[in-house]
C-alpha cells in the first residue's frame, strides 16, 4: 500500500529523520513507537504528504503520493493529528461533517449524514452531537476527531489508509481500547493504518508490525515479538525493562523498572 525510501527531514543542520525506510502492506496495522523526540510525528507527517522537503520517494498504491490530486487523495487516506484546535466554534456534528467535505460541494447528502451518524455512534459521542465543541473535555474532543477521520474514509473505495498521531491522548482506559478496536476493525478488508503510540503494551496487543524509532532513525522493525525485546527497548528508552508473555494472549508484555 505504501512504500517510502530514504526519508530525510532536517531543520537547519539537525536531522529530524535520517534515511528512514517504511513499507506498509494492505490490511496492516503499523504502530510507530519510540521516546520523545525520536521523530515519530514528523515521520507520520512526511508519509501523509504534509511535510515536503527535498526528493522523497513515497509510493501510495504504486503511485507517487505527490502526484495524487488533493480531493481524490482525501478519499483514499485521512489523518488524525496530535494537535487539533481547542477552539472550534461549531457543534460536534459539524466538526465530524468536516470529514465529508471531499464528497459534496455545497450541501451534505443523505450518505454524508449516514456516515457522520455511524461514526458518532461508533466513537461514543453521538449523545454529544448537538453540543458546542468548545465545551467538551479533552478526551471527548479526541473521540470527535477520531469520528471525523473515520467518516472521511467511509466510502466504497477499496484499500484505504489512515494516519493517526497519538489518538489515545486524554482517553480513559475504556475509550483507549475502543479507539484501537475501531482502528483494528478498519484494517480488515485490506485497509491499513499507521498509528503513533506511546503505550508499548497496547501497541503489542493491537499492531501487526512495530517500527521502533530512536534519534530520527529506525532502531527496530518487525512483529511485536521481534521488536519488543529487553535489549531493543532499553537501548531506545535508556530505561530497564523486563519482557514476559501476556497472561491472556501471550503477546509481549513490557514491565518497566
Amino acid at each position: 500500500m505504501l512504500k517510502a525510501n530514504h526519508i530525510n527531514y532536517k531543520h537547519k543542520e539537525f536531522f529530524i529523520l535520517d534515511e528512514v525506510d517504511v513499507s506498509l502492506n494492505y490490511g496492516e496495522f503499523l504502530a510507530i513507537v519510540g521516546p520523545n523526540g525520536a521523530g515519530k510525528s514528523s515521520l507520520l507527517s512526511v508519509l501523509a504528504n504534509e511535510i515536503k522537503q527535498g526528493k522523497q520517494e513515497i509510493l501510495f498504491k504504486e503511485k507517487q503520493i505527490s502526484a495524487w490530486e488533493v480531493r481524490e487523495l482525501s478519499m483514499h487516506k485521512a489523518k488524525f493529528s496530535q494537535h487539533n484546535s481547542n477552539e472550534i466554534p461549531l457543534q460536534v456534528k459539524d466538526v465530524v461533517m468536516m470529514g465529508r467535505y471531499p464528497y459534496f460541494d455545497s450541501q451534505p447528502r443523505k450518505e454524508d449524514f449516514e456516515a457522520m451518524n455511524k461514526h458518532l455512534y461508533e466513537t461514543d459521542v453521538y449523545h454529544l452531537k448537538d453540543r458546542d465543541y468548545n465545551t467538551l473535555s479533552g478526551g471527548e474532543k479526541q473521540r470527535v476527531h477520531l469520528s471525523r477521520v473515520m467518516a472521511q474514509v467511509e466510502n466504497q473505495i477499496e484499500r484505504k489508509l489512515i494516519f493517526l498521531d497519538e489518538p489515545l491522548n486524554n482517553l480513559d482506559i475504556k475509550h483507549q481500547y475502543k479507539a484501537l478496536e475501531i482502528i483494528k476493525k478498519f484494517t480488515q478488508n485490506e485497509n491499513s493504518a499507521i498509528v503513533v503510540l506511546h503505550d508499548l503494551n497496547l501497541a503489542a496487543q493491537f499492531a501487526d508490525k512495530i517500527l521502533l524509532m530512536k534519534s530520527g532513525k529506525i532502531s527496530a522493525y518487525g512483529t511485536p515479538e521481534e521488536v519488543f525485546t529487553a535489549e531493543n527497548i532499553t537501548n531506545a528508552y535508556h530505561f530497564p525493562c523486563t519482557i514476559c508473555p501476556h497472561p491472556v494472549n501471550s503477546n509481549p508484555m513490557i514491565i518497566f523498572g
